[in-house]
């Protein structure tokens, strides 16, 4: 059967214009041409699907002939609407604009960064296929030395500070990460050092501080080789002096606190929820023993121990909560058994003496540390927390369930660097002087905030996000003299998703 045209109304209103062909089986395709949103554009486009199913066949003069005769109309503009209209919106809602001056060079390179993160170089070609005219290459490097500049970096955390709508009562949290170059030497900035990733070439050691929701407010970078524990103070009160904030409560986890780092954080004043090692059998767990024997700790269980300031102490009183839980008990426990099996062994003979805390040597004689496994055995399950606080952001009384609640909160931060490290890459750092490095961290930590605000409207991931909002494009036809804009249709649940965004 031949092709025909047909018009559909569809959900915005607009008039797509459709061909429609039909098999004798009765089986159809359809192809969409566009759609109208005037009589003009619906014209335009019912003569241009006549011009298509007439190609090859004689045709009068309409005036609307741009090419060869039964040609198809060019195509004159294209870009990702639907993604860079987010992207945009993202940009303004966080205040980085006018944080960032109008600066056209960030805003590109920061929606580069989120829709496909590659090299400044690339980004550009990134930006062009999404329908941006880039600016140039000259004029990117000849910008990146002003992003790495404290001031500028101040202004992008300022906007996100603001956004947060942070207080003194405000829960922030710390963690750090390395990101490793391809090098062999190091130059004083880029050092070898302790990696999380196991990792033995030069590297740079990122702080990153954030709401309890985990939207970026700082980041900083220092030297590979610089102690985790040395870099949460002086992040904790460049921020607090930049925005003038009298106390925050900083939440960090165990591995970041020194029992030194603590007493410098108590020395500044600052208030905190800190992850507490515990290398003893707790005293509140010990006497609850006593009192109940015979009788198992109940999953969620805690114990409150309190541990006020003397009189001649200028730190606050602190509160410590050991709370139980069966599932870190099971997992501790295994790991346990493994090490225990693993050092009767090679105590035995049957394997190599390897590096097992649960062997112990006596000049030439090698046995298994039962009291340590005892220890270790009596401390499974348990998790220490302490705090400064007097009482919770509300004025209520301090409890165990707000300090462990803002403790776990850190699954937040950690989200944060898997998405940088991840879905913005940004250990691809082909820079090698420290502003280039720096330049970089301020970009991709605007595309952070962009990314979490857009997570945090939607409800999706900003890869899912992202890879569907970049397959409609807004496309503008020319026929003769008047320009077409078409549209690819949007499902309703993405039409939603656009929805929340700009509403």
């Amino acid at each position: 059967m031949s092709p025909y045209v047909r018009t559909v109304k569809t959900s915005s209103g607009a008039t797509a214009v459709q061909i429609v062909h039909k098999s004798r089986r009765g089986s159809r395709d359809i192809e969409h041409l566009g759609s109208a949103h005037g009589d003009v554009e619906l014209e335009l486009l019912k003569t241009a699907a006549r011009r298509r199913l007439a190609a090859g066949q004689g045709e009068l003069d309409l005036g609307l002939v741009v090419g060869a005769p039964g040609g198809p109309l060019p195509i004159t503009s294209s870009r990702m609407g639907c993604l860079l209209d987010a992207l945009e919106r993202a940009y303004q809602v966080l205040g980085l604009a006018g944080a960032a001056g109008g600066d056209e060079v960030f805003a590109q390179l920061v929606m580069a960064r989120i829709i496909e993160p590659v090299s400044k170089l690339d980004s550009l070609r990134v930006l062009e296929e999404a329908g941006v005219t880039p600016v140039s290459y000259r004029t990117v490097k000849r910008r990146l030395p002003v992003y790495a500049k404290d001031a500028w970096r101040q202004k992008i955390s300022a906007a996100c500070a603001a956004h947060a709508g942070l207080g003194p009562a405000s829960l922030v949290l710390y963690d750090v990460t390395t990101l490793y170059f391809e090098t062999d030497a190091g130059d004083g900035f880029r050092e070898s050092g302790f990696s999380k990733e196991r990792r033995l070439e030069p590297q740079i050691t990122v702080g990153l501080l954030t709401d309890q929701a985990g939207f970026p407010l700082m980041v900083s970078a220092f030297e590979g080789n610089k102690a985790e524990t040395k870099t949460m103070l002086p992040v904790i009160e460049a921020f607090m002096a930049a925005h003038r904030l009298p106390d925050v409560t900083v939440v960090a986890d165990a591995g970041m606190v020194s029992e030194a780092n603590q007493k410098e954080i108590e020395a500044a004043g600052l208030s905190f929820i800190l992850g507490q090692r515990i290398p003893e059998v707790p005293y509140a767990v010990t006497e609850w023993k006593r009192e109940h024997p015979g009788e198992d700790i109940t999953d969620g269980q805690v114990f409150t121990q309190r541990w006020p300031a003397g009189p001649n102490s200028s730190r606050r009183d602190q509160v410590i909560y050991y709370q139980y839980r069966h599932d870190r008990a099971r997992r501790t426990l295994r790991g346990i058994d493994e090490q225990v099996k693993k050092a009767e062994k090679a105590v035995a003979g049957q394997a190599p003496i390897k590096r097992n805390r649960f062997i112990a040597l006596a000049g030439d004689t090698h046995t298994v540390n039962r009291e340590l496994e005892a220890k270790a055995r009596a401390l499974a399950g348990l998790k220490g927390y302490v705090t400064n606080l007097a009482a919770c952001p509300g004025g209520t009384p301090i409890t165990a369930g707000f300090v462990i609640g803002a403790y776990h909160r850190l699954f937040e931060i950690e989200k944060s660097f898997r998405m940088a490290k991840s879905d913005l890459q940004a250990r691809r750092i082909y820079h090698r002087t420290r502003d280039s490095i720096e330049a970089h961290l301020t970009i991709v930590f605007a595309a952070l905030a962009a990314s979490r605000w857009i997570e945090h409207q939607t409800g999706w991931s900003i890869r899912k996000f992202v890879k569907t909002a970049r397959r409609y494009r807004t496309i503008e036809i020319q026929a003769g003299p008047h320009n077409i804009t078409a549209v690819d249709p949007l499902p309703d649940d993405f039409r939603q998703i656009l929805d929340r965004i700009h509403g």
